[in-house]
């Protein structure tokens, strides 16, 4: 019985996937296997030692100690693109706000005093909320992954010229883009094109404050600059001077914050980007599976930190050992193995930077002193049996 402590509430429909005969589940477990996560952070809290993986029913884990979980061979799994759709539709939503003066707009019409004269009042005062249209804009994408190319994908469709840059675009990302996105080969060529900007970037070292004081020097006075990414993107002081001179004409965000609350060109929204119930059932299901599969037979897929490792099982043994990725270490494992008298099966070994996964099936049992020999080996992290 495998035990899954949830950290926050994960919807029904992921967890209905795991099956009540292996899964138990909870808030409050003792010495669990496997952690489930939306939003809580988990940096200050102790993480068990019985924990195996952690699993997060989105796509951003800067609430999740990947490092320290990495030195333990823990996997950390997410979500990528379970959300996107939802993601994609809100930045749309936010470029309208921008474009049409929507959010002016529609507190004007709350607060008018009901009367006779309601209508009056609107169309003598509705001039004061002209926009402009997205046809005919050009929109620039930093970052093609999931939720990227649908933004891109749907701005062309509402008449919208597209610039994209993302150096480390996927073969999969690539072939889901429309042709008709034109290629940036730099961040000034981006910014200097675009009359919107948005970033669908993880917050990394690389990442954080990406649009920032140089930014501005090459960008289009009165930029519309999105973000629906990761709070940090923007560099506040870039955001701040941008909006104060003008050459940012809008800033929209999910990530409100407390001095820009009252500024009228700011729209900040409360953390929306994934908050619909199909977004949430999608990245349940999808972490939901792939925890089942790395609990029961050791495969990864999708982790941050892992690399892919997927083999189908040849035997009832399969010992999964996570290492630190330096040389010999298939060698030592083939010899303690060898030892022991165990034959293997088949194997699989990925890394992924400085971590390395193997997944070996044996032809026999497998002993606890095996077990033993094998973590005893410098450099490796974490080993698990799996028997059937």
């Amino acid at each position: 019985m495998f035990k899954i402590q949830t950290l926050n509430n994960i919807s029904r429909s992921g967890l209905d996937r795991l099956p009540g005969s292996l899964y138990s589940t909870a808030n409050e477990v003792a010495d669990p296997d496997a952690i489930l996560v939306r939003s809580a952070d988990m940096h200050q809290a102790p993480i068990a030692a019985s924990v195996k993986a952690v699993a997060r029913a989105g796509a951003g884990t800067n609430n999740i100690p990947v490092a320290a979980l990495s030195a333990r061979g823990v996997p950390v799994f997410n979500a990528p693109g379970a959300n996107a759709n939802a993601v994609k539709e809100l930045v749309v939503a936010g470029m309208l706000l921008a474009a049409r003066n929507l959010a002016a707009a529609l507190a004007f019409v709350r607060d008018l005093p009901p009367g006779e004269h309601l209508h009056e009042r609107v169309e003598a005062e509705k001039k004061r909320f002209v926009g402009s249209e997205l046809s005919g804009k050009t929109l620039g994408v930093v970052g093609l992954g999931a939720i990227g190319v649908k933004v891109a994908n749907a701005a062309y469709a509402l008449g919208m010229r597209v610039v994209g840059f993302d150096p480390h675009m996927t073969i999969d990302g690539a072939w889901q883009l429309s042709a008709q996105v034109a290629r940036a080969s730099s961040l000034n060529e981006l910014y200097a094109a675009s009359d919107y900007v948005t970033f669908h970037v993880p917050l990394n070292d690389k990442t954080r404050g990406v649009f920032g004081m140089a930014a501005l020097e090459v960008a289009r006075r009165g930029v519309v600059v999105l973000n629906f990414a990761r709070e940090g993107i923007v560099d506040e002081q870039a955001l701040r001077a941008g909006l104060a001179d003008g050459r940012i004409g809008r800033y929209v965000s999910d990530f409100p914050q407390a001095d820009l609350l009252a500024d009228p060109r700011v729209i900040a929204l409360p953390h929306l980007g994934a908050s619909t119930g199909e977004a949430e059932e999608n990245c349940a299901m999808m972490v939901v599976d792939q925890l089942r599969d790395f609990l029961e037979h050791g495969n990864v897929r999708h982790s941050v930190n892992f690399p892919e490792a997927r083999m189908a099982r040849a035997s009832n043994g399969r010992i999964c050992i996570a290492n630190s990725n330096r040389p010999n270490m298939i060698g030592q494992l083939s010899h303690v193995l060898g030892e022991a008298g165990v034959n293997i099966a088949q194997m699989l070994n990925a890394s992924r930077g400085d971590l390395a996964y193997t997944l070996i099936d044996v032809d026999s049992r497998i002993p606890a002193t095996l077990v033993s020999a094998i973590a005893a080996i410098d450099g490796i992290l974490s080993v698990r049996v799996i028997e059937e």
